[in-house]
């Protein structure tokens, strides 16, 4: 297809993800499920899953691969601005009270489940039809080991302001360790990446580059951003130039943090943290926030999903496989959160609110997975399990969350009764 063509294909393509994602959402809705959770299901049945099986012509007619950098392009601002304005929610003053439990919870929810992960890669790894022949046992440990730890940051902290909990102690509790339960695992994949390039540089890029970026950004940058800050309060709206300003700096991060391989959300995010607060951040939510979750984001789910083959899980050792791993993920994840949480004296209620946000694995799952698939580090039978796993810990967490912690309208409800 030429690049005309193409062009002119996107827009129907950007129609028709749009309308199955509300869909989609409209009817998991009743099931408990928040938007984004239903956008990542909806990826998944417009690939070849489902839509590829059923309707093979029209799937291979809308999503040419051709088509693929493009989406991918796109994806890639929509999750860089949304996880911007996360960072721009951030709270640090409350994370500072709480910064030992964060770190524990991070520290135990990367510990359990990478160990749980690299004892079960490390009995699979002759296995070819997971992992690639090239794929030494050492690396298919670690690569397994940082896939179970990672938390789905930019789905959590969606989950968590759909919740109303974005400023609360919670949701600054659950973001921080899923932060730093990201930025880890990023750094573990940095060395699996190394190692397959015979090129230990990759690592030290990755994590020195990342600890000097985000000393740098929250240092200085934030500094030099504060009389932007001051503009904004004194007129009461931000004007276009700031706004081009905020979109520059937030590309910048992204594009560094993408290039000594950490990957751009974390410069995003860090980049959103060293925001001002106040009306600063008010304005660019009211700006930003609509375009980018209802038009942007939705398509990374569809690009995963593009690359999403559950078909390939089709022999009964490959769902138990699949079983065990999604046993190994949610008791490595979700029960040791919980248990870190109450060693530092949360209550019963927030520990397992906190265990059931960090077993989510969504959006960076797919993200790793779709890197270890394009490297060569696993095969795609083992894609797709642990596609699986994250669909069903990310389906889990709404709807356990608020059970045990009530959703939003119950809480509104709570509180206007004590008062």
């Amino acid at each position: 297809m030429s690049t005309f063509d193409l062009s002119v294909l996107f827009f129907l393509q950007m129609a028709f993800i749009l309308a199955v994602c509300r869909v989609v959402g409209i009817l998991f809705k009743h099931l408990g499920q928040s938007q984004v959770v239903s956008e990542m299901i909806a990826g998944v049945l417009m690939g070849p899953s489902l839509m590829g099986w059923i309707f093979p012509g029209f799937s291979a007619y809308l999503f040419p691969a051709a088509s693929k950098p493009i989406l991918f392009s796109v994806c890639q601002v929509g999750l860089v601005l949304y996880m911007l304005l996360i960072g721009v929610e951030f709270d640090i003053d409350l994370i500072k009270s709480r910064m030992r439990s964060a770190a524990s919870i991070s520290i135990a929810g990367i510990a359990a489940p990478f160990a749980l992960g690299g004892a079960i890669a490390f009995y699979l790894a002759g296995d070819t039809m997971l992992f690639s022949a090239k794929t030494s046992v050492l690396q298919a440990v670690l690569f397994m080991g940082a896939a179970m730890s990672i938390t789905a940051f930019p789905m959590l902290a969606r989950i968590i302001f759909e919740q109303g909990l974005s400023k609360t102690s919670l949701g600054t509790l659950a973001l921080a360790a899923g932060s730093m339960d990201d930025a880890a695992a990023w750094c573990v994949l940095a060395v699996v990446l190394a190692s397959f390039q015979n090129d230990i540089s990759i690592a030290v890029y990755a994590i020195g580059g990342g600890i000097g970026f985000a000393l740098l950004t929250l240092l200085v940058v934030r500094q030099l951003l504060q009389p932007l800050g001051k503009q904004v309060e004194a007129a009461g709206e931000m004007s276009q130039s700031i706004l081009a300003v905020v979109l520059m700096l937030c590309m910048l991060g992204a594009w560094f943090t993408d290039y000594i391989q950490i990957y751009a959300v974390f410069g995003a995010f860090i980049m959103g943290i060293a925001m001002p607060r106040g009306k600063f951040a008010a304005e660019l939510q009211r700006m930003m926030y609509p375009l980018t979750t209802a038009f942007l984001l939705p398509v990374f789910f569809v690009y995963s999903g593009l690359n999403t083959k559950i078909g390939l899980v089709n022999t009964p050792y490959l769902w138990l496989l699949t079983l065990i791993i999604l046993i190994a993920a949610t008791v490595g994840k979700g029960v040791a959160c919980y248990g870190a949480a109450r060693w530092h004296g949360e209550t019963h209620r927030e520990a397992m609110a906190v265990g059931t946000l960090m077993n989510a694995r969504g959006l960076m799952e797919l993200i790793i997975l779709n890197i270890g698939l394009q490297r060569g580090v696993i095969e795609p039978a083992l894609f797709a399990i642990m596609v699986m796993m994250a669909i069903i810990t990310t389906l889990m967490a709404t709807p356990i969350f608020e059970r045990v912690y009530g959703n939003k309208s119950s809480r509104v409800k709570q509180t206007e009764a004590i008062a």
